[in-house]
C-alpha cells in the first residue's frame, strides 16, 4: 500500500513484501523433493496460485484502487489490510497442510478463512468506490469486485474436493473449481488491471477503445464464467466447453485493444514480454482445457487434468506474476529515476534467456518427448523461474543502496541547491490520457536500455537443444548400461529398423519384430496404458519405469541373434508382457529357442509358470526384530468412520532372518490417550486420519478395521508407491468399476460403503496379478460385529497368508527383494504366516489367563491357500464362520447342547471366529492343521497363566 500523502515512499511491511517469496520458495522446495511429498503436484500448484498469486492480487488490487480512485484513506485502512493479509496467510497454510494430510475439518476452516478475507477485501473496495468521484476507469474496480465474488465459490468447490467424492463428482467439481479460480478470481483481476497497466508497462499510448470494451464485456464475461461452472457441475460437458469457448472469444474481442500499445512500442524489457507471454499461454491453456474436457470421461479427467498445470501455472500464472512484479516493485520503491533504474536493471537481467527457456521448455513439453528430456526441461524451466527470487532481492537492495547514495550526495550540496525531485516516480499505475496523440504517462521513469536481445534468445535455444541432446543420451545410457558390441561375425547391413512399441493392457504391441542379421534395431517404447507403469528389458538393456504417457528409446545396436524381452514390473511378465525379436539369417541356436525351453512366442502366462527351485527356509532360532500386536481393536461406538489408507513400499522381516520388499497398506491408528474417542473422532467431532481398528502393522499387512452392522466407512485410498494399485473391500456392496479401479502412482480415490452384514471380511489389492499384490502384504481384515456380540475377556485377530521369496534373496534388509511372482502364481509358498510374519507368536506368545473366555477372529487371506485353525489342548465351544454361528456356547442350530469343534476350516478369503476357555495354565500351540503350512510358519503359542 502506498499512502496518498507519501506517494513516493513505500513503507516496509514484511507480511506484505515477503509472503510471495515464502510461497514461491516453498513451491520450489516441493518441486525438488516431490517424490517424498504427499499430493506434491496439488501442493506445488496451490502454493503458486493460492499462495503467491492470490496474495499479490490482494496487495496490488488495493494499490491500483487507491491510485485510480484517488480517495482519502479510510481510518485504519493500512491496519485492516495487514490483518487481511495475515489471515489469508494463515488460511492458506491451513489448506496446504489439510489437503495432503486428508484433514477435512482443517480444510474447511482454512477455506472459510480465505473466503471471508476476500469478501472483506471486496467490501472494502466497494466502500472506497462509493466514496470516489465519478472518474474514469471505475470499471477496473468492478472487475476486482467480481473477482472477489468468484473466489468463495471456487474455495467451496475446493473444500468439497478435499472431502473426497465419487469419481464422477470429483471430475465435475475439479473442472468447476479450477475454472472458477482461473477465469473468475484470476481472470477478472487480470482483465480489470490490464486496461491501464498494459500500456503503462509498455510506456505506450492507450487504445481509445480499451475502457469502453472492458465495460461492454464485463457482464458477458461473468455470465460466461457462470455458464462454464454451472455446466461443469451439472455434468453437461458440451455446454461447459461451448461456454468456455464463448468466454475465450470475449477475452479475445476485448484483447484486441491491447494490440495498439504493443505495435506502438513492442516489449523491450522483461516485464512486458513476460506478461505478453502469459496472455498467449492463457489462450493456449484454455483451448487445451476445452479439448481435454470435451474428449474425456470422468476417469480420464481425474487422471489427466493435473497435466494442464504446467501450462496454466508455468505458462500463464507464474509469467504473469513475475512480469508484473518486475515492473511494479521498482516503481513503487520510489526515490526517483536513478533508484528505479538501479532496481529495474536487476529484474531485467538475462531476460531473453529466461523467457526463451521457460516458453521453449513448455512448448517442448507439449510434444511426446522422452522421459529424461522432460526431466531436463522441467528442471530448466524451474531454474529460470527461481532466478526471479534472487533478482528481486538484488533489485530491492540496489534501490535501497541508490537511495542512500543520493541522500549522501544531497547532504554534500550547497544549501538551496536543487535536488533530484523525489515525486517524479509514483507508486500508482499511470492512467493513460484519452486525448488523441497524448501518450500514456511514464511515471517519470527514464527509458531503460533494451534488454531483450537476439543473443539471449540464441543462448536460450542453445540451452534447450543441449537439454534435449543430453536427455536423450542419458535415457539411452541408463536404459542400456552395457550394450553388447556388434558381433564380429555379423556384417552390418547399413539398415536401421526403427519400431514403435506400445505397452498397454499387459501386452506389447507389436509383440514380435522381425529383423535381418546385421540390421541396427531401435525400439521406442510408449506406455499408452491408462494407469499402469511398465518397462521393457531385452538383450541386456532395460528402459526406465514408464508412467502413463511416457516413452523411452532402446538402441539394440547391430543385431546378430534373436532375443526375448519382457516387462520387469512384478507380475507383468507372468501376465503376458513379453516381446520377441526374431533375427533371420543367423547361425546356430537362437535365444528364442534356448535356455528357458519355452520357445520364443511369449508363452509366459501365469498358467504356464513353473515354480523356481530352492525354497527359502528360515531359521526359527533367529530372534525377530519386531512382532505384530494380535490384540483385536475395540468396537467403535460411532457409526461414521473416515480414514486414509496408503499403498507404500518398505522392507519387512517376514520370517526370522528373512527380509522382503513389501507393498503394504498403511494408515494411522486412533490415539485414545490424546483425546480421540472410540468412534474415531476427536472431542470436537473432527474425523481422525486413521482406521477405527488396530495399530498399523507397518508393512506386514494392512491394519485391521472394526465396526458394526449399519456403520458407514469412507476410505481415502492414496497410492504412494511406484506402481499401480487398487483396493477391494469384501465388506462393501458397490460397483467395482468405480471405487475398486486401479490407480496410478500419486493418484487417490475415495471409497465409501455401508457395512450391511456381519463377519470378518478381507480387503486387498485387485491390481493384476493379484497373487503377487496380495502376497506382498496388500491385504487386511474388516471386522463387522454380529448384532448382540457378547463381550469376552480377550480377543485376538489372526490373518493367515503366504509369502513368496525370490531364491537367494532376503538374508538381510539390504538384500530384500520383491515378491517372487512365478512362485506366487504357482502357489508354492516359502512361508505361511500369521499376521504377516512367520513364527512371530512362537517367539512372542499370545497371553491369556486360565478360565478366561478368549475369542480368536481368523481370516484366510491366501492368496492361494485356506486355513485350518487349531489350538492344541483345547476345544472351541463357539464357532462363527462366514456370517453364521455353527456353534454358540456348545449349542448348534438344532438346539443340541455340548457340541464342540477342533478346527475352524476356511477357504481362501473366508473368515470367522472361535471362542474357547483354557482350562489350566500352560503353553498351548496354535497352528494351521495342514501340517505343511504349520511347518512353514503358520504356528504360534498361547501362554496361559493362573
Amino acid at each position: 500500500m502506498v499512502p496518498t500523502q507519501h506517494p513516493t515512499r513505500r513503507r516496509r511491511n514484511p507480511l506484505r513484501d515477503y509472503t510471495v517469496v515464502l510461497w514461491l520458495t516453498a513451491a520450489a522446495v516441493v518441486a525438488l523433493v516431490h517424490r517424498w511429498v504427499p499430493s506434491a503436484t496439488w501442493l506445488m500448484v496451490h502454493l503458486v496460485v493460492l499462495g503467491a498469486l492470490s496474495h499479490s492480487i490482494l496487495v496490488w488490487s488495493r494499490h491500483f484502487a487507491n491510485a485510480l480512485l484517488k480517495t482519502r484513506p479510510l481510518p485504519n485502512q493500512d491496519r485492516h489490510q495487514s490483518l487481511r493479509l495475515l489471515l489469508f496467510l494463515l488460511g492458506s497454510a491451513a489448506v496446504f497442510v489439510a489437503v495432503p494430510a486428508a484433514l477435512w475439518p482443517l480444510a474447511v476452516a482454512g477455506g472459510t478463512v480465505l473466503a471471508a478475507v476476500v469478501v472483506w477485501h471486496g467490501v472494502s473496495l466497494f466502500r472506497q468506490l462509493r466514496r470516489a468521484l465519478p472518474l474514469r476507469f471505475r470499471i477496473t474496480i468492478h472487475y476486482y469486485l467480481a473477482a472477489a465474488a468468484w473466489l468463495p465459490v471456487g474455495v467451496t468447490f475446493g473444500v468439497l474436493l478435499a472431502r473426497g467424492l465419487s469419481e464422477q463428482w470429483h471430475a465435475r467439481l475439479l473442472v468447476a473449481h479450477t475454472l472458477t479460480m482461473i477465469l473468475g478470481w484470476v481472470g477478472m483481476t487480470l482483465v480489470g488491471t490490464l486496461i491501464t497497466f498494459w500500456p503503462t508497462v509498455l510506456r505506450a499510448r492507450m487504445d481509445d477503445r480499451a475502457e469502453r470494451a472492458a465495460r461492454q464485456v464485463f457482464l458477458p464475461l461473468n455470465l460466461a464464467v457462470l455458464a462454464v461452472v454451472g455446466a461443469a457441475v451439472a455434468g453437461w460437458t458440451t455446454t461447459a466447453v461451448l461456454a468456455l469457448a464463448v468466454h475465450l472469444a470475449l477475452v479475445l474481442w476485448w484483447g484486441r485493444t491491447l494490440i495498439a500499445p504493443f505495435r506502438a512500442r513492442p516489449p523491450q524489457e522483461f516485464a512486458p514480454a513476460s506478461i505478453g507471454a502469459a496472455m498467449i499461454w492463457f489462450v493456449l491453456a484454455t483451448g487445451l482445457t476445452g479439448v481435454l474436457v470435451l474428449t474425456s470421461d470422468s476417469g480420464s479427467i481425474v487422471r489427466d487434468y493435473p497435466g494442464l498445470a504446467a501450462y496454466w501455472v508455468g505458462g500463464f500464472m507464474l509469467q504473469l506474476l513475475t512480469g508484473a512484479l518486475s515492473y511494479l516493485l521498482p516503481s513503487v520503491l520510489g526515490g526517483g529515476p536513478r533508484v528505479v533504474r538501479a532496481a529495474g536493471q536487476w529484474f531485467d537481467r538475462w531476460a531473453s534467456l529466461r523467457l526463451t527457456v521457460i516458453n521453449g521448455a513448455l512448448l517442448l513439453w507439449m510434444l511426446p518427448t522422452p522421459t529424461w528430456v522432460r526431466v531436463g526441461l522441467s528442471a530448466a524451466a524451474m531454474l529460470a523461474f527461481l532466478v526471479f527470487i534472487p533478482l528481486m532481492i538484488g533489485g530491492i537492495r540496489a534501490a535501497v543502496a541508490e537511495r542512500r547514495a543520493m541522500a549522501a550526495e544531497r547532504a554534500g550540496t550547497a544549501p538551496g541547491a536543487p535536488a533530484v525531485p523525489a515525486a517524479t516516480v509514483s507508486g500508482a499505475p499511470a492512467v493513460p490520457a484519452a486525448a488523441p496523440g497524448n501518450p500514456a504517462p511514464r511515471l517519470g521513469v527514464p527509458l531503460i536500455p533494451k534488454t531483450l536481445t537476439a543473443t539471449g534468445v540464441l543462448a536460450g535455444l542453445t540451452a534447450l537443444a543441449l537439454i534435449v541432446a543430453v536427455g536423450v543420451a542419458v535415457g539411452q545410457s541408463l536404459a542400456a548400461p552395457a550394450r553388447p558390441a556388434a558381433s564380429t561375425a555379423v556384417v552390418p547391413t547399413g539398415r536401421t529398423l526403427e519400431v514403435a512399441v506400445e505397452a498397454a493392457d499387459m501386452r506389447f504391441t507389436p509383440s514380435v519384430v522381425e529383423a535381418q542379421a546385421g540390421d541396427r534395431v531401435v525400439l521406442t517404447v510408449h506406455n499408452t496404458d491408462a494407469s499402469a507403469v511398465h518397462d521393457l528389458s531385452i538383450a541386456g538393456q532395460t528402459t526406465p519405469r514408464l508412467s502413463p504417457g511416457q516413452s523411452a528409446v532402446l538402441d539394440l545396436g547391430v543385431v546378430g541373434e534373436s532375443a526375448e524381452g519382457w516387462c520387469t514390473i512384478v507380475g507383468h511378465h507372468q501376465q503376458g508382457m513379453v516381446f520377441s525379436l526374431h533375427v533371420t539369417g543367423q547361425e546356430g541356436t537362437t535365444a528364442a529357442d534356448g535356455a528357458d525351453g519355452q520357445g520364443g512366442h511369449g508363452e509366459h502366462s501365469a498358467a504356464g509358470v513353473q515354480a523356481a527351485p530352492g525354497r527359502t527356509v528360515f531359521d526359527p532360532t533367529v530372534a525377530l526384530t519386531r512382532s505384530v500386536d494380535a490384540t483385536a481393536p475395540p468396537t467403535p461406538q460411532g457409526v461414521d468412520h473416515r480414514f486414509t489408507l496408503r499403498a507404500s513400499e518398505m522392507d519387512v522381516e517376514v520370517a526370522p532372518g528373512v527380509w522382503q520388499k513389501r507393498w503394504p497398506y498403511s494408515g494411522g491408528a486412533p490415539e485414545n490417550a490424546d483425546g480421540q474417542n472410540a468412534e474415531g473422532r476427536n472431542d470436537d467431532g473432527a474425523a481422525q486420519d486413521g482406521p477405527p481398528g488396530s495399530p498399523d502393522p507397518a508393512g506386514a499387512m494392512g491394519p485391521t478395521i472394526r465396526g458394526k452392522v449399519g456403520d458407514t466407512f469412507e476410505v481415502t485410498f492414496v497410492n504412494d508407491s511406484a506402481m499401480e494399485h487398487s483396493i477391494d473391500f469384501h465388506a462393501s456392496e458397490v460397483a467395482p468399476n468405480t471405487v475398486m479401479r486401479t490407480i496410478a502412482p500419486g493418484e487417490q480415490l475415495v471409497y465409501r460403503f455401508t457395512a450391511r452384514r456381519a463377519g470378518i471380511w478381507m480387503y486387498h489389492c485387485g491390481a493384476a496379478p493379484m497373487t503377487s499384490h496380495i502376497s506382498a502384504g496388500m491385504f487386511g481384515a474388516v471386522m463387522i460385529d454380529p448384532p448382540g456380540l457378547e463381550p469376552v475377556d480377550r480377543e485376538y485377530v489372526i490373518v493367515q497368508s503366504e509369502v513368496y521369496v525370490q531364491p537367494g534373496t532376503g538374508a538381510s534388509q539390504e538384500e530384500a527383494a520383491e515378491v517372487d511372482a512365478a512362485r506366487a502364481a504357482a502357489g508354492d509358498p516359502d512361508m505361511v504366516v500369521f499376521n504377516g510374519i512367520a513364527d512371530q507368536y512362537r517367539q512372542h506368545p499370545l497371553q491369556a489367563v486360565a478360565g478366561e473366555r478368549v475369542r480368536f477372529w481368523v481370516l484366510a487371506a491366501g492368496p492361494n491357500h485356506g486355513s485350518n485353525f487349531h489350538i492344541v489342548g483345547t476345544q472351541f465351544d463357539t464357532v462363527y464362520a462366514e456370517g453364521a454361528y455353527q456353534l454358540k456356547d456348545g449349542r448348534d442350530a438344532f438346539g443340541t447342547a455340548s457340541g464342540g469343534s477342533q478346527v475352524l476350516g476356511l477357504a481362501a478369503a473366508q473368515g470367522g471366529f472361535v471362542e474357547t476357555v483354557f482350562p489350566e495354565a500352560g503353553r498351548y500351540p496354535m497352528v494351521d492343521h495342514s501340517m505343511m503350512q504349520a511347518e512353514r510358519g503358520a504356528r504360534g503359542l498361547v501362554e496361559v497363566t493362573d
